[in-house]
């Protein structure tokens, strides 16, 4: 029954970061759009397991993202600098994995797509 719970209270929020965060409904539709051309451009399994792990970083940063912002907006709303460099520090982490998912997605789909405009 806890381990139910655990998924429940997991889905809620994931749930809550989907509805609140514009920034995550953004990496996961990029994450669609690399899954469709993936699928088009027909990866290998090693090539799907390695843009499925990157995707997954970069929403699971976004979700870590999201509860320090959470957790420090509970302690106070008053500006101090060190929440400040924990915001920041956060929303810097997220724009490391999303640099990083770009270029994944650049080395795996890059030169099947450049194949597939240079064939038409």
């Amino acid at each position: 029954m806890r381990l139910l719970k655990s998924f429940y209270y997991a889905s809620q929020g994931i749930g809550y970061a989907f509805r609140t965060q514009a920034n995550l409904r953004i990496h996961l539709a990029i994450s669609i759009v690399v899954a469709i051309a993936g699928v088009w451009l027909q990866l290998s399994t090693i090539e799907w397991a390695i843009l499925v792990v990157t995707m997954m970083i970069v929403l699971s940063t976004e979700l870590l993202n999201t509860a320090i912002e959470a957790a420090l907006d509970r302690v106070g709303t008053d500006i101090h600098p060190l929440a400040k460099i924990a915001k920041d520090t956060a929303a810097g982490a997220v724009l490391i994995t999303a640099i990083g998912a770009v270029i994944v997605g650049l080395l795996i789909l890059g030169p099947r797509l450049l194949a597939q405009i240079t064939l038409r």
